[in-house]
């Protein structure tokens, strides 16, 4: 029978807090004086040549400080006001109200948001609840689903739908942000409006294609009048602006139109486009014929006239209508990114789908043959839509583009709600974008991709804790003084005991994560790992563990699992186990690399191999009282848990005004006082100093 009871403190003998490596050592009063003085004096000097800098490069990064826009870049005559929101295209999935410059939407599916009543909500939630629950260094744009990323002149850009009229499905459009590191950003005016009959009905997912003469094109997909899915190319107006504002329309769109035996409502979400060794482009698009998941191919040599090829890229029975298909190489030899035309024999090539009927995305390893287009996975038992996915939590629509400025392929995805409808009204957004992940092919195992926030998250870390080697014995939870636990960046290892692996009874009894009774039933070998977003008493607490299994023939299976059951007293939301199975190689040990960002959890399994994001709304373990703990439920082993844990800044994200393009006059003028005072400060300061450095001595 599982445990009903909530996991309870038990490790130091005390009941006291790890506190990690803090150690300090005294030193003489004058040692301290010294260095105080000193630090001061270095920091003082140290301001006037930040005020400097910082002057000379506003007009790039904009101003940290917070401040209300006033203008924006106009575009187009679209309203670009307060209500915000979205949803998907065909599943009814619908959108916060916005009340702030970053908002997005909320999944719902099959559910009608309308007439959800204001300032409703079920207790115990309150404002302060859900005004922790936004995120911090997420992006939270107006709308959720990918569209076309790339890097372009300086700049990374990001484009997602959006609703700019109301908080229910309709009226799509696309948003537009520009980032120089992936983490902070601007939004910019939108890029595209709902204004041509053949997207009247929206301007749904698109791709984009950087040519060899720097030049973009984008293929998107509309909703026209008459409600039939086609795909169209836009391209900048004006190549020279590296922010790219206006977009144009193709005067001759729709340039592909659904083909015969193809519903009109299945034929969306065109690719990035490659080059075939004809110097021809090739793209696919999603489909499906009956509950058949299909790709379809096209050639094109201008991005105006298509050729479809015979057959598909790729079709798996069952799975129903395929989205937002990503079809790319990695490379089996290099640590890198690859550009989305390379081809060869040391190149796997990677089918990715978002499954319409289940809302997951899947992929799968396979071979790439040009002549026909055809594409064979290495696995069919771990086929397209039957076997791997990119994240085992929520995690949809995604989209990857190739960073030439980096060499490397980076993975977005929408991460939707799982709260309520009432909550997500009150509090006025709704979902929001997974950290960008760099992809890499797993050679150990042959049969995954590798899955890793990009480097500059690491940027936002600031001081960090580490606990060496803290035993975590069976059936106890270990505390760590880490602080509030709302902004983390952790990395942990655990090291099981040998013997108890080996001595450890087999069983014939199937494991999962869904169905093996969370993190309170205990087993021979797990669960164990670490509780986030914890409070103090654990009443509240989500767990991110490992689970090992073993056989009646004595092999070891071992999954990876997040279990909300108890993450929140709130009712109406979601507390779904998430997990699965996750590749352990011989003499690894079992890592995990943790984001915690308020109400969303990314957690990454063995290097990436296995990923689970989730969404999490506690009532008491917020702010403060949110607490990190190490646990092992197990019955049989002594887990060996190394641990860093980073407290993390906010990112700057905002929209983008005429003022940061005056920021650098007015920080010159503003700056102008400090170039006159700093020297006279930096002086009177060391004086300072050296007068109570030379009476300490006279008294020590």
């Amino acid at each position: 029978m599982v445990d009903t009871k909530p996991l309870l403190p038990a490790s130091n003998s005390d009941g006291s807090y790890l506190t990690g490596s803090r150690v300090n050592s005294l030193k003489p009063i004058k040692v301290y004086l010294t260095i105080f003085c000193g630090l001061l004096a270095v920091g003082l000097f140290a301001a006037l040549l930040i005020g400097n800098y910082w002057s000379d490069n506003a007009r790039i990064h904009g101003s940290l400080a917070s401040s209300t826009s006033k203008r924006t870049y106009p575009l187009r005559p679209v309203s670009r006001g307060p209500a915000q929101g979205v949803s998907e295209k065909t599943s009814g999935i619908w959108a916060g109200v916005s009340r702030g410059p970053a908002q997005g939407v909320s999944e719902k599916t099959s559910r009608v948001r309308a007439g959800v009543p204001r300032n409703i909500l079920p207790e115990p939630l309150n404002s302060t609840m859900l005004e922790w629950q936004r995120t911090a260094f997420h992006f939270q744009p107006e709308k959720n689903w990918m569209n076309g990323p790339l890097f372009y002149n300086g700049w990374y850009h990001f484009f997602y739908q959006y609703n700019p009229n109301g908080a229910v499905w309709g009226d799509i459009v696309w948003g537009h942000a520009v980032s120089k590191d992936l983490i902070n950003w601007f939004h910019l005016p939108f890029a595209m409006v709902a204004d041509q009959w053949y997207d009247k009905n929206g301007v749904w997912t698109g791709s984009a294609t950087i040519l060899p003469d720097g030049k973009i094109v984008m293929l998107y997909t509309g909703s026209t009048t008459e409600a039939v899915q086609v795909q169209n190319l836009a391209f900048p107006a004006n190549y020279s602006d590296p922010f790219l504002i206006d977009w144009v329309k193709y005067h001759g769109n729709p340039v592909l139109v659904p083909p015969p035996g193809i519903y009109k409502k299945d034929f969306r979400d065109p690719t990035t486009a490659w080059l075939t060794s004809e110097g021809k482009w090739r793209i696919t698009i999603g489909s499906k014929r009956d509950k058949t998941g299909i790709s379809l191919v096209y050639d094109t040599k201008d991005f105006i006239n298509y050729e479809m090829l015979e057959g598909e890229l790729h079709a798996v029975s069952g799975t129903g209508m395929w989205e937002c298909v990503d079809f790319f190489p990695v490379s089996k030899t290099e640590g890198k990114g690859l550009d989305t035309s390379i081809n060869g024999p040391e190149v796997k090539h990677v089918v990715k789908v978002s499954l319409d009927d289940d809302r997951h995305d899947y992929y799968a390893l396979g071979t790439y043959y040009e002549k026909n287009g055809s594409w064979i996975p290495d696995l069919p038992e771990i086929d397209v839509g039957i076997g791997i996915r990119y994240d085992y939590g929520i995690f949809y629509a995604s989209k990857t583009f190739y960073d030439q400025n980096k060499n490397r392929r980076v993975l977005w995805g929408w991460i939707g709600e799982g709260d309520s409808e009432a909550a997500d009204m009150e509090k006025g957004w709704a979902s929001l974008q997974s950290i960008p992940r760099t992809i890499l092919f797993d050679n150990k195992t042959g049969t995954n991709l590798l899955q890793w926030p990009v480097e500059e998250i690491e940027s936002l870390r600031l001081n960090g804790t580490e606990f060496e080697k803290v035993a975590v014995k069976a059936g106890s939870v270990v505390p760590l003084d880490v602080g509030p636990g709302s902004q983390l960046d952790i990395i942990a290892e655990f090291e099981i005991d040998k013997e108890a692996l080996k001595k450890a009874t087999g069983s014939n009894i199937t494991f999962s994560c869904q169905t093996g009774g969370g993190a309170a039933k205990s087993g021979a070998l797990g669960p164990f790992g670490i509780l986030v977003l914890a409070d103090e008493s654990l009443s509240e607490q989500t767990p991110l563990y490992f689970y090992i299994a073993k056989d009646s023939d004595g092999d070891l299976k071992t999954f990876f699992c997040t279990d909300l059951s108890r993450s929140s007293k709130a009712p109406n939301v979601d507390k779904q186990i998430f997990g699965s199975y996750v590749p352990v190689l011989k003499e690894e040990n079992l890592s995990l690399r943790v984001l915690v960002d308020h109400s969303i959890v990314e957690s990454f399994a063995q290097g990436g191999r296995s990923v689970i994001t989730s969404r999490i709304y506690p009532t008491e373990a917020i702010n403060g009282a949110s607490k990190v703990f190490l646990f092992n439920n197990a019955t049989e082993t002594c887990v060996t848990a190394s641990v860093k844990i980073w407290q993390m800044d906010s990112a700057f994200i905002r929209p983008y005004s005429d003022d940061d393009d005056d920021k650098d006059d007015d920080d010159r003028k503003s700056s102008a006082p400090c170039f006159l005072l700093c020297p006279i400060n930096y002086i009177v300061s060391c004086v300072t100093c050296l007068y109570f450095i030379y009476h300490v001595s006279k008294f020590s």
